[in-house]
C-alpha cells in the first residue's frame, strides 16, 4: 500500500485554510509561552485528548474515569477502552517529555511500536538502568566534589551508557500474538511508506506537512490497533518544526470539532481541508479554555490572599488547575493531608462538585 501525493498540490484551495490554521496555532503557542498555567493547561489537555483519541475510534471513555484511573483510584474495574485511553495518555506524556522529533525518528517509532498491548510503563523514554561507575579507572572518585556536581556527572555517565546500549541494541521486537495481529499486515513496509511521506513533505509548511502525515497514517495504518498514534505523531512533527514550541497540539480533540464524514471522505483534498479547519478550531478553543482557567485562577487566588505561607490552599489551586477533577483521596495524597482536611480545603475554596453524587464525589474547574 502506497500513499500518493498529488503533483502539484492544490494550493489555491489550501492557501486560505492553511494560513488560518498557522495563525491560530501560533497565537495559542505564544499565549502559552508566558502563561503561569501552561503546565496545568498541558496536563488537562492530555486527559481530554486521550479521551478524544478513543472517541475517534468509536470508543467512549469518560474523562472522570480516566483521571481516577490515572491516579490509581478507580471506582470500578477498568474497561478495555479505559485501559487503551490510559495508554494513549501515557504515550502523549512520553512524547511531550522528550526532545521534539523523537517520536517520528526510527528510534522513536521502534520504541512506540514495541509495546502493542500498552503493558509496560510509557511515562518516560525506555532506557536501561544506569551502569555503576568504575572507581578503578578514576571515574568514581568524587569524594572531593560537591554532591550536586556529582549527581550531574552521574547523569552524564548514565546518558552515555544508555545511548551506547540503544545504538548497539539489535534485538528483535517482541513477537506479537497471531490471535490479535495479522502476520501478513506488513508493518515494516507500511512504516517505510509513511516515513517516505514525511520525508517528501519536509519542504512544505509545518501544519500542511503534519496534516499530510496524519492523513497518510490513517490511510496506511502502519501499526495494527494503533490508529490513535497518528495524531500524536502529527503533533510531534509540529514541535519538531518549531510551530508548537511550548505545547503538544491536541490533534484528536481538534478533529472532534469537525463533522466525522468530512475527514473520512474519499477525496483527499476534502480530508485535508477538514484537518486544517480542525486545527484552527482546536487552537481557538484552546485559547478560550486558557482564558477561562486563568479567570478561575484569579478568582481562587483572591480567596487565599492574606493566608499563612504554610497554608495548603495555594497548592490546592495548582492541583485543580492541573487536573480536570480531583477527589478527596487525590487531594489528600498530593497535599499530604487527611481526607477530612481535604474536604475542608475544598469547602474554603468553594470548588464546584462535578459528579452530582453523594459518594465518590469530585470537584474541579470547568
Amino acid at each position: 500500500m502506497v500513499y500518493h501525493l498529488p503533483e502539484p498540490l492544490p494550493w489555491a484551495s489550501l492557501a486560505s485554510p492553511l494560513a488560518a490554521a498557522e495563525d491560530a496555532l501560533a497565537r495559542l503557542d505564544q499565549l502559552l509561552a508566558t502563561s503561569p498555567i501552561r503546565h496545568g493547561w498541558c496536563a488537562r489537555t492530555d486527559f481530554s485528548d486521550a479521551c478524544a483519541s478513543l472517541a475517534l475510534q468509536g470508543d467512549l471513555v469518560l474523562l472522570e474515569d480516566l483521571v481516577l484511573h490515572d491516579a490509581g483510584r478507580d471506582r470500578h474495574a477498568p474497561s478495555q477502552g479505559l485501559t487503551r485511553a490510559h495508554a494513549v495518555l501515557r504515550t502523549r506524556r512520553r512524547i511531550a517529555a522528550v526532545e521534539p522529533g523523537w517520536a517520528t525518528s526510527p528510534t522513536g517509532l521502534a520504541a512506540l511500536s514495541e509495546d502493542p498491548d500498552g503493558a509496560t510503563d510509557q511515562d518516560a523514554v525506555p532506557v536501561p538502568a544506569a551502569l555503576p561507575v568504575d572507581a578503578a579507572n578514576g571515574e568514581g572518585d568524587l569524594d572531593g566534589v560537591d554532591d550536586a556536581f556529582a549527581a550531574e556527572l552521574a547523569g552524564i555517565d548514565a546518558l552515555i551508557a544508555r545511548s551506547n546500549r540503544l545504538l548497539a541494541d539489535t534485538s528483535a521486537v517482541r513477537e506479537k500474538s497471531p490471535l490479535l495481529y495479522d502476520p501478513a499486515w506488513g508493518e515494516t513496509d507500511r512504516l517505510s511508506n509513511w516515513r517516505q511521506v514525511v520525508a517528501d513533505t519536509r519542504t512544505l509548511p509545518p501544519i500542511l506537512a503534519a496534516t499530510l502525515a496524519y492523513d497518510a497514517w490513517a490511510a496506511l495504518e502502519p501499526l495494527q490497533h494503533r490508529a490513535w498514534l497518528g495524531s500524536l505523531l502529527a503533533a510531534d512533527l509540529l514541535r519538531a518544526r518549531d510551530k508548537a514550541r511550548h505545547h503538544l497540539p491536541a490533534f484528536a480533540s481538534a478533529l472532534r470539532r469537525v463533522p466525522r464524514d468530512r475527514w473520512l471522505m474519499r477525496d483527499p483534498l476534502t480530508r485535508w481541508l477538514a484537518v486544517l479547519g480542525a486545527v484552527t478550531a482546536g487552537a481557538e478553543q484552546g485559547m478560550r479554555d486558557h482564558d477561562r482557567w486563568m479567570l478561575a485562577r484569579e478568582g481562587l487566588l483572591l480567596k487565599v490572599r492574606g493566608r499563612r505561607e504554610s497554608s495548603s490552599l495555594p497548592r490546592l489551586i495548582d492541583l485543580v488547575l492541573a487536573r480536570p477533577l480531583v477527589s478527596t483521596t487525590t487531594i489528600a495524597d498530593e497535599l499530604g493531608v487527611t481526607p477530612r482536611a481535604a474536604q475542608t480545603l475544598v469547602a474554603e475554596l468553594g470548588l464546584r462538585e462535578l459528579t452530582g453524587r453523594e459518594r465518590y464525589r469530585a470537584w474541579g474547574i470547568l
